[in-house]
């Protein structure tokens, strides 16, 4: 899976790499679940959108228990990314991300990127969710006030699959990332071009390396996160 990862790209380099304008974006050491995060969509390949990780079907009666990750081998099943899958795919940008592994003194975190840290697009899906109306007051007769209509929310999932040789060690799943010639093929692709995409990245061009167990806290955003550090 992929529970955590980086973005400290420039906003100058990463708006080169994807050809956008160039965002407003601060250095991210430690991107969580449930964080308004960048990504590209089709619909404004040209520039950067936020939104929040963990996706919610419009057709949702609430935003709970919202899934982070989709299989590839089974997002085209299940109705709750059956629709994104097929209508509404994304880039999630990044530049490294983040697996833990059992130890004997607990879990120790790894971080997983290019040698360079250069950045890459993992695949997403997005969906659109509408919260209910709700009260925004007592009425006359205290049978409730006006109602409210919240704005909407966009959220996304990343999409995974399984894991190269090197990530084989860490976890038994592991992001989709795109080879840059692959990314508008996810965007704008049919569904079976874009399932084709999602095969496990080459093991020879990633590395990895034991990272603190500060990562575990998603209060801890700094530098250190990605250093390497000796195992636990």
């Amino acid at each position: 899976m992929c529970g955590r990862y980086t973005l400290f790209t420039p906003a100058s380099k990463l708006a080169e790499r994807f050809e956008t304008a160039t965002p407003d974006l601060d250095p991210r050491y430690n991107c969580t679940p449930g964080q308004d995060l960048p990504v590209l969509t089709g619909e404004t390949s040209d520039e950067f959108t936020r939104m929040e990780w963990g996706l919610v079907p419009e057709w949702a009666d609430d935003g709970s228990n919202a899934p982070i990750n989709a299989r590839a081998e089974t997002v085209t099943d299940k109705p709750t990314f059956a629709d994104a899958i097929e209508h509404r795919r994304c880039l999630v940008p990044a530049d490294g991300f983040y697996e833990w592994v059992d130890r004997d003194a607990g879990k120790q975190p790894y971080r997983v990127a290019f040698e360079d840290d250069r950045p890459f697009a993992m695949a997403g899906i997005w969906s659109r969710w509408q919260p209910p109306t709700r009260q925004t007051g007592l009425g006359e007769f205290g049978n409730g006030g006006a109602s409210r209509d919240p704005d909407p929310i966009d959220t996304f999932a990343i999409v995974t699959t399984e894991p190269n040789e090197l990530v084989a060690d860490l976890h038994h799943r592991m992001a989709v990332i795109l080879d840059p010639a692959e990314e508008s093929t996810w965007l704008h692709g049919d569904i079976d071009e874009a399932l084709a995409c999602c095969d496990p990245y080459p093991a020879s061009d990633l590395s990895a390396h034991p990272v603190s167990t500060r990562v575990n806290d998603p209060s801890h955003d700094d530098p250190s996160l990605i250093r390497a550090t000796s195992e636990a």
